[in-house]
């Protein structure tokens, strides 16, 4: 069985056809971001979601962007993903569940976390416009379900209201940031998993 880095971190290199991504991840940072994924959009999404989740993020991705966006952004998903995995070890001793509600403008959206050990998303998010910019808006998605599937999250994303494509993703980021910050503290005095089963 694997257990919690003591230091909470992890360094993920994917290399593929299509893509390669170097990523560093620190928990227990202060929001420190160098974020380089050839897609400026994700680049501040994720610059966001580090600083508004006091995390220290650093990644280096190049991928085909010729193409489209999508396999760089899905990538990136898996490479945080497995990052907060290999982090967190066993998941033990942190208070595993964390929810944020993040504003901005007209806009509110609210992300629940349960760091489980199983994967699923609930994605109920309404988006008007196919771009933000260059950005593919149905890319936030594919990062969050690249995300879960290669942490273990259970992961549930609601805009409960907006109208700029903008704002919604940028609350949704956030607030992802802010609940995943909740979700890892460490629960003082104990180093066990909180379930009722002993493991997750």
């Amino acid at each position: 069985m694997t257990t919690m880095q003591q230091d909470r971190t992890a360094e993920i290199n994917r290399q593929t056809a299509e893509t390669a991504i170097n990523l560093n991840l620190m928990i227990d940072g202060s929001g420190q971001a160098a974020i380089s994924t050839g897609v400026g959009f994700l680049d501040h999404m994720l610059t966001l979601f580090a600083v508004h989740g006091s995390f220290d993020l650093n990644i280096s991705a190049s991928g085909d962007t010729h193409v489209d966006d999508h396999h760089t952004v899905e990538d990136v998903g898996i490479c945080l993903g497995q990052a907060f995995a290999q982090a967190l070890g066993d998941k033990g001793g942190i208070k595993r569940y964390g929810s944020s509600y993040v504003p901005m403008d007209e806009t509110l959206a609210r992300v629940v976390v349960d760091i489980s050990n199983r994967s699923y998303l609930h994605y109920e998010v309404n988006l008007a416009d196919q771009k933000v910019g260059t950005f593919d808006t149905t890319l936030a998605k594919e990062f969050m379900r690249a995300l879960v599937l290669h942490a273990g999250f259970t992961l549930h994303v609601d805009m409960i209201h907006g109208e700029n494509c903008h704002h919604i993703i940028e609350a949704i980021f956030k607030a992802l940031g802010r609940s995943l910050n909740e979700a890892t503290t460490k629960r003082v005095g104990t180093t066990t998993v909180l379930s009722s089963k002993g493991s997750l």
